[in-house]
């Protein structure tokens, strides 16, 4: 198994959220294991019934990232794709998403980030957004359209509402725009295991991902969770090798709907994050 990745730069957090993201990650770190992010869909498979599946999965996280439902989700697969429309169709929207996070947090302490595109922060309207956010608990953003270099304005609003910020990187990433995204995170920073949207693969062979992270470490002083792909225990233990934290996805929305035990699940899975 490939050896992890070190580095020399020691997180820096300047905003709330941001320390309990690095918190997070250093207990976990303390552990020997890599964080374990589930995520999950606000409002599936129905406003109601998503804090219990919410709550199985904050057993065994030591972060969760919600998403905001979304029409036009272009980095996600057709999982959580059908997820968002599910949710949409049953009347969550971007405040109510935050409302079910505040909800979540008055009952846990593990730390919640939000992955959501920009129109939906524009929406509600950019500061409106990081005042209800902040009002919510919300400890990070997933930002997967927003490039760190064409719009500070958000990325700055967060930071003055205490909530830190996570930017993405691919495999096809130039080392230039690494050095860009890696220097740009505030929480956490958010490697694309593929060329691709979510759900979409089906293993989780680590190919470039190692040295993808090895260029991101010489810049990042957050850090670096991998996700797309990894689906189950076997996977996770592959990505956990390399990276601070793993992002899983699309086998919850699957096991949400087949009816399956999300907590065994996320038990599992959590269990595979231990490093060797």
């Amino acid at each position: 198994m490939t050896a992890p990745v070190q580095t020399g730069a020691q997180p820096q957090a300047t905003v709330p959220g941001a320390t309990r993201i690095h918190a997070a990650f250093a207990r976990a770190a303390q552990e020997g294991r890599a964080a374990f992010i589930p995520f999950m869909t606000a409002g599936y498979p129905t406003a109601s019934a998503f804090p219990a599946v919410a709550d199985a999965l904050l057993t065994q996280a030591d972060l969760l990232e919600v998403g905001i439902p979304y029409s036009d989700p272009l980095g996600d697969g057709p999982t959580i794709q059908r997820a968002s429309e599910q949710a949409l169709g049953g009347g969550t929207s971007t405040r109510h998403t935050l409302q079910l996070v505040k909800d979540l947090r008055a009952r846990h302490d593990t730390p919640v980030v939000i992955m959501t595109y920009v129109n939906p922060i524009y929406a509600v309207g950019p500061r409106e957004f990081m005042r209800l956010a902040q009002d919510a608990g919300v400890d990070g953003l997933i930002l997967p359209d927003l490039p760190p270099d064409q719009d500070l304005e958000i990325a700055d609003l967060a930071a003055e509402h205490g909530i830190a910020v996570t930017f993405l990187i691919a495999p096809t990433s130039t080392p230039e725009r690494v050095k860009l995204v890696a220097e740009a995170c505030t929480g956490f920073l958010y490697a694309v295991s593929v060329t691709g949207v979510t759900g979409t693969r089906e293993g989780a062979a680590l190919g470039e991902v190692p040295a993808m992270l090895a260029l991101a470490r010489q810049y990042a002083r957050v850090p670096v969770a991998v996700g797309f792909g990894v689906k189950d225990a076997e996977t996770a233990h592959q990505v956990a090798q390399v990276a601070d934290g793993v992002v899983v996805g699309s086998a919850f929305i699957n096991a949400v709907q087949h009816g399956q035990d999300v907590g065994a699940l996320a038990a599992g899975i959590a269990e595979g994050c231990r490093k060797d």
